[in-house]
């Protein structure tokens, strides 16, 4: 199952990339912004940092398909490597999908809220979807039950589009989804973090160093 780091913080996209097996990178207009930096250099270094051939995820902003095609090719021709363009599962946007399909472009739907918003991207053409697990559950829905129901619907149409799970307040929801079947999950760096915030690990580690050190008088093998 793939992962990805869904920030555009250079730094802890850095971090994360040093010390765990990081699929790419997504990111959004909001998450951009919060940089406070221009663009294209931000989206520059961030692919820097992760190495091209690696999946870098950038959103279109427009409004209508054929504005928003333009703006995949743009980035498309600004950018070097893995890049899928983020297009929300709007009308236009699902239009903009199959424009870009037909044209060799890969993209993520984006802002899926039901299994029927992912249908309809798959079928024109997306090549992955992306479910907002948390905003579902702050909708009165169930974002684990959606994610699952996509995978269902995917296998049985067999289609060529995967599943990347997004938005989530805990591990516990990127647990949930990763045995609901979704081929990747997208998720903030402290939640990435959080995956090892195990207090037993730290523990287990601490006794080992001292118990050998107190017959050994050293804290590595090699001494």
């Amino acid at each position: 199952m793939k992962l990805f780091i869904d920030s555009a913080n250079v730094n802890k996209i850095q971090l994360l990339s040093d010390y765990y097996s990081i699929d790419g990178v997504t990111t959004n207009p909001s998450i951009i912004v919060k940089e406070g930096k221009p663009y294209l250099p931000l989206l520059k270094d961030i692919q820097s940092s992760i190495g091209t051939e690696k999946e870098l995820f950038v959103q279109a902003i427009a409004d209508m398909a054929e504005n928003i095609v333009e703006e995949a090719k743009y980035i498309q021709d600004s950018l070097q490597g893995n890049i899928v363009i983020k297009i929300p599962v709007t009308s236009e946007g699902l239009k903009a999908i199959k424009l870009l399909s037909r044209m060799g472009i890969r993209t993520l739907a984006t802002t899926v809220y039901t299994p029927m918003n992912a249908y309809l991207a798959a079928k024109a053409g997306a090549s992955y979807v992306a479910p907002y697990v948390n905003r579902i559950d702050n909708l009165s829905g169930n974002g684990i039950q959606v994610v699952k129901d996509i995978v269902e619907i995917f296998a049985k149409s067999n289609f060529n589009c995967e599943v990347l799970a997004a938005s989530f307040k805990n591990t516990q929801q990127v647990l949930e989804v990763c045995l609901a079947g979704a081929q990747g999950v997208t998720a903030s760096p402290d939640i990435i973090e959080a995956f090892l915030k195990v207090p037993s690990i730290k523990e287990n580690v601490e006794t080992f160093s001292k118990e050998w050190y107190g017959l050994y008088g050293s804290n590595s093998l090699l001494d």
